[in-house]
């Protein structure tokens, strides 16, 4: 007979609610936050709880129930670990550096480390999210968005905890939470494609 005993279930709520739990006992502050910032900005969201998805490939029924795809956040600074950004590229679309570096006249860029990430986002491994960016006051972190992000309707993200998935208008990101939460992207066009 087998062991299961070490085999996770993955877990999958089907429902998709609109705005925040009414029950937030056992949320982290952070996933809180998310949510209060977008009530406070009046914004209409729709919400998905699941098991933690640690890769943009684990989150495809999610986002065939939000009728979205979720964005792939990369959170990378430059060799001196002086400069960080957060990107935000379509999920499915492959991540050059040495592409990327170009467009932004950086000369390496690599994945910035854990700590910098809770530090200036407050924010783990696999739940990176715009909306972390909120927790940035002191504008550390440098936003960039792949253009075919913002052409879609709709953003989908975690609210800084990847245990749930929101979906809200693209314009409201660019409109009422950037503006809200002093940051300001820069745009660019990555092709996936080596140079």
């Amino acid at each position: 007979m087998e062991n299961t005993d070490h085999i996770e279930t993955a877990f999958l709520d089907r429902t998709v609610y609109t705005g925040r739990p009414k029950d937030e006992t056992g949320l982290l502050p952070k996933e809180i936050r998310s949510y209060d910032l977008l009530d406070s900005l009046g914004i209409t969201y729709s919400r998905l709880h699941h098991s933690a998805h640690a890769t943009i490939e684990a989150c495809a029924e999610v986002d065939q129930l939000l009728g979205t795809n979720i964005c792939k956040n990369l959170f990378l600074c430059n060799r001196q670990k002086t400069d960080f950004y957060l990107v935000m590229m379509p999920g499915e679309k492959k991540f050059k550096t040495k592409e990327l570096s170009k467009q932004l006249g950086v000369a390496r860029l690599s994945f910035a480390e854990e700590c910098f990430m809770e530090q200036f986002l407050d924010i783990t491994p696999g739940s990176v999210s715009v909306l972390g960016l909120m927790n940035d006051t002191a504008n550390r972190v440098q936003l960039i968005i792949d253009r075919d992000v913002i052409e879609q309707e709709y953003i989908a993200c975690h609210p800084c905890i990847n245990t749930a998935s929101l979906r809200f208008p693209t314009s409201d990101l660019l409109e009422k939470i950037l503006p809200a939460i002093h940051h300001e992207p820069i745009l660019v066009t990555l092709t996936g494609e080596d140079a």
